[in-house]
């Protein structure tokens, strides 16, 4: 495992994350004061490429660059506003998660071998 290649990864998907949530954001406040330019970046969202918020900021730089902007302004903030707490919370997640599915499956796991015993006698007995 590469830690810097997994760092970077995971960069990636949370800055692209992020500039989604910017997007839903504008939108929002576009709706309330300019639906029709709400409803052009729709649009244009649903035939860009949102999975890779850098390839979809690139695509809309050349079609709006005032909105391409406004979303990197909001996305700037709210990377800001999560990062403190970010990796902590991540961390109590996974480790929460990963809790509860290894609870699961010893539960999976003991009603296995409280059945099996039982249905093993009875196609003994046959």
């Amino acid at each position: 495992m590469d830690r810097k290649q997994v760092a970077k990864a995971t960069t990636k998907v949370i800055s692209s994350y992020l500039t989604y949530q910017a997007v839903q954001t504008v939108l929002a406040q576009l709706m309330e004061t300019n639906p029709t330019l709400a409803r052009w970046l729709h649009s244009f969202s649903s035939r860009s490429i949102l999975q890779d918020g850098e390839v979809y900021l690139l695509a809309l730089l050349a079609e709006n660059q005032e909105l391409a902007f406004r979303i990197m302004t909001v996305r700037e903030y709210l990377v800001e506003e999560i990062m403190d707490d970010l990796p902590e919370m991540v961390s109590h997640d996974i480790k929460h998660k990963n809790s509860q599915h290894r609870k699961q499956q010893l539960e999976k796991l003991s009603q296995l071998s409280i059945i099996e015993p039982s249905s093993h006698l009875e196609s003994s007995s046959e």
